[in-house]
């Protein structure tokens, strides 16, 4: 946790899947995706720092679309984050889902990926795995603890066997930037995730890898 623009409490939109919401375009336009996609948490898939903001317990509210903390604050995604994971799994072959957090309080976030479901939206309503899913089992590879985000990755890679050049990372701090090093594309989203970025992340993932073409 860096800076102090986002010290106050945050002001929450309800993440809500709707048919307004759709896909990322470039989860569907047959070009190559990464096989993983990992993302940071704190004012990346939600807005708010979970050690600074969030005052357990917790309590799930409106069908698991939000969390309250103990003074009745309420917690959730930004609004396009539960369709873009769901969709990220919709994908053929599936994208492989990660966290990669520093927070210094694993387990309120962990806690609230368990609290937070993901209902399904009209593209994956089809499948009864989407339907009132936890946040927490969407993905795949968890990494949360304090630290360099190259250990984070490091873990996702032996754990994985993918290679660090086929990981796309989304994250709102710059400093982060670092594990880059590594063969990670790394995209900065300064306000969260949302479509718009995932799109412009993953079309520059396939320019710096040469792999803006169909392939076979």
């Amino acid at each position: 946790m860096v800076g102090s623009k986002k010290s106050s409490k945050p002001t929450l939109t309800p993440a809500i899947i709707s048919d307004n919401i759709p896909s990322p375009e470039t989860f569907n336009d047959g070009l190559p995706l990464p096989k993983i996609i990992a993302f940071d948490l704190d004012y990346t898939l939600w807005p708010f720092w979970v050690d600074t903001h969030v005052t357990p317990p917790l309590k799930a509210k409106d069908n698991n679309t939000r969390s309250t903390d103990r003074w009745g604050e309420s917690f959730t995604f930004y609004p396009d984050v539960p369709s873009i994971l769901l969709s990220a799994k919709s994908t053929s072959p599936p994208i492989t889902l990660a966290t990669a957090s520093r927070t210094s309080a694993p387990d309120i976030a962990t806690s609230l990926l368990k609290q937070l479901h993901l209902p399904p939206s009209s593209e994956t309503a089809s499948s009864s795995k989407a339907s009132g899913q936890r946040a927490y089992d969407i993905f795949d590879h968890m990494q949360i603890f304090p630290g360099d985000k190259k250990t984070h990755f490091a873990r996702i890679q032996k754990a994985s066997g993918v290679e660090y050049d086929e990981m796309l990372f989304f994250d709102d701090e710059r400093r982060n930037r670092n594990v880059e090093s590594l063969g990670v594309v790394f995209w900065e989203v300064p306000s969260g995730v949302t479509r718009a970025e995932v799109d412009r992340g993953v079309r520059e993932w396939r320019r710096r890898k040469g792999r803006e073409q169909q392939e076979n």
